[in-house]
């Protein structure tokens, strides 16, 4: 029995491991990709974006990641940037994303890197917190001045 459970274990973690593992390179992929990506070069520079896959047959795109986009840009105005793609119409889109299924979100900062990608829908509370990890990270990074004595 002891065996089976340490057996168990082992397979949670290999696996816990091996996502992680993914889910790194997808964001390494999808970083590289952002940069240079056509479909964001019309974007104001310095602003958070989000990138959001969808289909035209995607009723959970509709019924709750639409609404859930609206109400964030609503709350928070220029303060982000929504870009949306049709993965049925955009393929080349979607495959160069390494998008798998929709929804499909990426979060960017405002470097265009990719901090977070969430496969499935996404609510606004939970982009909410991935944009103030952002926030917070940037906000680390800014250097401090110092008055002079």
């Amino acid at each position: 029995m002891l065996e089976r459970v340490v057996i168990a274990l082992l397979l949670l973690i290999v696996g816990f491991v091996a996502y992680r593992l993914f889910k790194r390179y997808h964001i390494h992929k999808a970083t590289a990709n952002s940069l240079l990506d056509p479909i964001l070069h019309h974007l104001q520079p310095g602003i958070p974006v989000i990138v959001y896959f969808t289909t035209p047959g995607c009723i959970p795109c509709r019924t709750q990641q639409q609404p859930a986009l609206r109400s964030l840009q609503d709350e928070l105005g220029n303060g982000i940037q929504v870009v949306t793609i049709d993965a049925a119409e955009n393929l080349d889109a979607a495959n160069r994303w390494g998008v798998f299924s929709a929804p499909t979100t990426f979060v960017l900062d405002s470097t265009r890197q990719v901090r977070h990608i969430n496969h499935g829908v996404a609510d606004t509370a939970a982009l909410k917190r991935q944009l103030d990890t952002l926030r917070a990270t940037i906000d680390w990074q800014q250097p401090t001045t110092r008055k002079a004595s």
